[in-house]
């Protein structure tokens, strides 16, 4: 069972809003085309980010928990974590935003992003000698400027809504492959690239890093459906 760790996780990531994407009042099903583009323009820089991570060491996997197919250094099961995980997460804000109303949330947005970009500044500053603090810095203080300031969009907060609403996922499916309740991680981190925070085993970039990639699924997912009724 130790080699299909990895694959099983992804598996159940991603089964529930995948068998619930054909109910009728959802039919979450006719986009599926279309989320598979989106998600891909996300994917694409961040698995270079990993690729390149992967081969410097700032974090490795163990291989013992994949089925042993790697592409450009990855385990295969890495690849289908970039599809999965926004699968997930982009059915999960489609639907929220569909039957209720968290317009309300908008009116948060100056908030969120004026701290958030302060407090990651900051942090960067200080440990601009961590790599994945500091690049996990920059590319979510560049994800939120240029929403807010360039692209406009009124849905920062309610994005931000939904992305702590996912955390009790985030937390089982992150705490899983960084080593909570199986005998070692499945991911592992150089200490010298981050804070070395952790929420529970999860180091904390990757609630930043994952709050960064859920941002810009959720925005070029709706440009590209912007004319779907």
């Amino acid at each position: 069972m130790m080699p299909y760790t990895y694959i099983l996780i992804n598996f159940f990531t991603v089964i529930i809003c995948f068998l619930a994407s054909f109910d009728g009042r959802i039919r979450f099903n006719k986009l599926f085309g279309k989320f598979l583009l989106s998600s891909t323009i996300v994917a694409v820089p961040f698995i270079i980010w990993d690729i390149w991570f992967t081969a410097k060491g700032v974090w490795w996997f163990d291989l013992n928990y994949t089925l042993g197919f790697k592409i450009a250094g990855l385990p295969v099961e890495e690849w289908l974590f970039f599809y999965c995980i926004p699968f997930a997460c982009v059915f999960t804000y489609y639907c929220l935003e569909k039957f209720f109303t968290l317009d309300w949330m908008s009116t948060l947005n100056n908030l969120i992003v004026f701290t958030a970009v302060i407090v990651l500044s900051v942090t960067g500053l200080l440990y601009y000698e961590r790599i994945y603090t500091l690049l996990t810095v920059i590319v979510t203080v560049l994800t939120l400027c240029y929403l807010h300031f360039i692209a406009k969009k009124d849905w920062i907060g309610k994005a931000s809504f939904v992305y702590l609403i996912l955390m009790p996922g985030f937390f089982a499916v992150n705490g899983i492959l960084t080593g909570s309740l199986i005998p070692s991680p499945v991911v592992n981190y150089n200490p010298d690239d981050f804070l070395g925070i952790r929420m529970g085993t999860i180091p904390v970039e990757d609630a930043v890093y994952g709050y960064s990639q859920f941002l810009l699924n959720i925005y070029f997912f709706k440009k590209i459906t912007e004319n779907e009724k």
